[in-house]
């Protein structure tokens, strides 16, 4: 629907629809409220998407498509599996800082009920990309066997968003990438085969444990 748009018509609905929906209650916006905004007129954002929610998820999925984009170029460049999810991690991080509009549509302003009933929720490309990253993992005997690969997926995909939304809620106090690394290695604590996690002691000097005995 929006190759059928004039170029600058389509820019100013991005804007529009980016600025609105990123800012104010989904309930309350509205198509009139875009068209002013866009300075489009009604009739054609309804004629082409019908509802407010059809024409917010056709820039989503552009959006995420983007994201999506970069991580296949990534991964097809990288060979420790280890090290694809971390930049898998990073770069979830990384899209999100840089287009905080998106973000809070997907994590703060838009309805979980609304998000799913449309088919952008599944994302399967970038999905996929991810479970077939952590199957792999699986079949290496990297990562955990004993849990599903989209349960993984699930607790990857929390663990970003809940950062992201404790990142807004803090001030932005530093980039959303600046411990990336340190959280990524807690997640990655919970995803790996605990029969091959190798725990670092400090060395205790014999008499020193004895005596706490």
């Amino acid at each position: 629907m929006l190759e059928d748009l004039k170029p600058d018509v389509k820019d100013r609905l991005e804007t529009a629809v980016m600025e609105i929906f990123s800012t104010s209650d989904f309930h309350k916006a509205s198509i009139r409220d875009i068209a002013e905004r866009a300075g489009v007129s009604f009739t054609t954002i309804y004629k082409h998407y019908g509802s407010k929610e059809q024409l917010l998820f056709a820039f989503v999925n552009i959006w995420m498509g983007k994201l999506t984009d970069r991580i296949a170029d990534h991964l097809n460049g990288i060979e420790d599996l280890k090290e694809k999810l971390r930049k898998v991690f990073w770069l979830h991080l990384d899209y999100y800082e840089r287009n905080e509009g998106l973000g809070r549509i997907l994590f703060m302003t838009l309805p979980m009920q609304t998000w799913m009933a449309d088919n952008s929720f599944d994302q399967k490309r970038r999905i996929t990309l991810i479970i077939n990253v952590l199957k792999e993992g699986q079949k290496e005997g990297i990562i955990n066997p004993e849990i599903r690969a989209g349960s993984l997926l699930d607790f990857m995909l929390g663990f970003i968003q809940r950062t992201f939304f404790m990142w807004i809620i803090r001030g932005k106090q530093n980039s959303l990438t600046t411990n990336a690394n340190a959280l990524f290695e807690m997640i990655w604590q919970g995803m790996a085969n605990p029969d091959i996690i190798e725990y670092n002691y400090p060395d205790i000097d014999q008499d020193d444990e004895n005596s706490n005995l």
